[in-house]
């Protein structure tokens, strides 16, 4: 029956159904092993009576477990998430490989396999970088000294930008002045990529790029500064 109903699916339709299945084959095999052993003359009343502290035990224990595939099937039905999403939770940031009945596995930026229980994506807030398309909008910040030419740092940075493989050239780029800092006039750099799980990659060669090319035009980047003043008191 299974494979009648997904013959026409995709394969995440038919990993999504086959998770469901599952659920509901176990759910009947449990109903019809209770209604067996009543029909064979077992008290099942009895039973569940004698062993009340047992199932008290078995019941806390298995709270989160059920919570966690009453949320996975949630999950399942509304498309929360699905293979190849890009979330961040628990400010862990992972690309979904597997959505299971009981937990979701995903990789992480640094190639770690992260698990996560499933009842978290309903309990908790779930960013889901990629569920709208997988072009997202993203950005780096820079600081330059007072008296920069501020003209010449956007053209600069929007040179810099557009020589990357990985971001996109439409949208187009965008440069935003920011603020006046305490130290630094201040710039946001945003851009659009198609693959936000490697932003970090990204991010990290406009930095390089940034940092050489404002050197070579002779445009500092200033760090933090504070004056001290040391005053004598005269002790009598």
């Amino acid at each position: 029956a299974r494979i009648l109903v997904t013959r026409s699916l995709d394969e995440e339709g038919k990993s999504r159904f086959k998770t469901i299945f599952t659920f509901v084959k176990y759910f009947i095999f449990s109903i019809v092993i209770i209604m067996s052993l009543d029909a064979t003359g077992v008290k099942i009343t009895a039973l569940l009576a004698a062993s009340t502290a047992l199932f008290v035990g078995i019941g806390l224990g298995m709270q989160k477990l059920f919570q966690d595939i009453i949320s996975g099937i949630f999950i399942l039905v509304d498309k929360t998430v699905t293979i190849n999403d890009v979330i961040e939770i628990d400010k862990k940031v992972g690309k979904i490989t597997q959505v299971g009945l009981r937990t979701t596995k995903a990789i992480t930026q640094d190639d770690k396999i992260l698990v996560i229980p499933n009842h978290k994506f309903l309990n908790e807030i779930l960013f889901n970088w990629t569920q709208n398309d997988v072009m997202t909008r993203e950005s780096i910040d820079i600081g330059v000294a007072y008296g920069t030419d501020v003209d010449l740092v956007k053209a600069l940075l929007l040179g810099i930008v557009m020589q990357e493989p990985a971001i996109l050239n439409d949208p187009k780029p965008t440069v935003f002045f920011t603020d006046f800092g305490d130290s630094a006039l201040k710039f946001k750099l945003h851009f659009y990529i198609g693959d936000s799980f490697h932003l970090p990659e990204v991010q990290s060669k406009l930095r390089y790029e940034v940092y050489k090319t404002f050197n070579e035009n002779n445009i500092s980047i200033p760090f933090p500064q504070r004056d001290v003043h040391v005053y004598n008191s005269k002790i009598e």
